[in-house]
């Protein structure tokens, strides 16, 4: 994962110190490479030990594993780059839509980049081979949760999707260790999830989830975590972006699910095949 989007998917929640480090290495990277921890914490005005707590609050043992994080993003990617497009009321529609297409494709790039092959390999074989698969949510993420359910079940996996919260919490205490929730959650601090989730814990299912990057109540509780960028609330516009990342994430399984299972092909092939006579007679 890069170390430049962990910095920028947890810079809301850092310390004073921890955004003086985090501005600079967005800012400057090529000059994190060459400084030592010292030195790094004698040019941002802080200890060395902030530094040292900086680098593993990202997840890096210590400060010679952030740094070659750092010299690995550079190879890889831009480090600061602008993820809303601040669409003001004066933009004109081209101004507008060129804003929301380059905050799209940022926040596509962001949430790739977030999320590690292994934790999607995992999610996909727990889907596959689950008796039953809830996905929950609430509000604009409801909508996702629909959006999967309805391609797992092209695919003939037993998936539902309810949009009331008592639904889903009635549901999880039907599970058990054979079946598994997807619960996706921009905050992971959504209570209505988190319920579902404790509940369906308590009962030995299985629980993946799709939070924002970092510790959040949702994703501790759960044994898989899949990461979407989360806007920014000064930034938010109706959820756009956030379904937008959350689409990426649950397009990536679906068409991982399809590539694994030969039987779940050829039924996603009959149903595209019905729908198409269907239009055809219609025409």
């Amino acid at each position: 994962m890069s170390a430049f989007t962990k910095i920028k998917a947890i810079k809301h929640s850092l310390s004073a110190s921890e955004s003086k480090l985090a501005t600079f290495t967005l800012d400057s990277p090529n000059a994190v490479r060459d400084l030592s921890s010292q030195e790094l914490a004698n040019v941002v005005g802080v200890s060395q030990s902030s530094v040292v707590k900086f680098a593993q609050k990202l997840g890096y043992k210590g400060y010679p594993a952030f740094k070659l994080a750092v010299i690995d993003s550079l190879n890889k990617e831009a480090p600061n780059t602008q993820i809303h497009g601040k669409i003001t009321l004066t933009d004109g529609f081209e101004q507008m839509a060129d804003k929301l297409v380059a905050s799209k494709i940022s926040v596509l790039n962001e949430t790739r980049n977030l999320n590690e092959m292994v934790a999607f390999e995992r999610a996909v074989e727990l889907i596959k081979n689950a008796k039953r698969v809830m996905i929950c949510g609430v509000g604009g993420s409801a909508l996702v949760c629909k959006d999967f359910a309805y391609k797992l079940q092209k695919l003939g996996i037993n998936a539902v999707s309810e949009a009331d919260g008592h639904i889903q919490l009635a549901l999880a205490a039907t599970f058990s260790e054979s079946d598994v929730v997807v619960a996706i959650s921009e905050s992971g601090t959504t209570s209505e999830v988190a319920n579902v989730v404790t509940e369906a814990r308590h009962n030995h299912a299985t629980v993946i989830s799709i939070t924002k990057y970092g510790h959040n109540m949702i994703a501790d509780l759960a044994q898989v975590q899949l990461y979407s960028v989360a806007e920014e609330a000064s930034l938010r516009l109706s959820s756009i972006l956030a379904r937008t990342a959350q689409e990426l994430i649950i397009d990536m399984l679906f068409i991982a699910l399809t590539q694994a299972s030969r039987p779940g092909r050829k039924l996603l092939e009959k149903t595209n095949d019905v729908v198409s006579r269907f239009k055809m007679q219609r025409s």
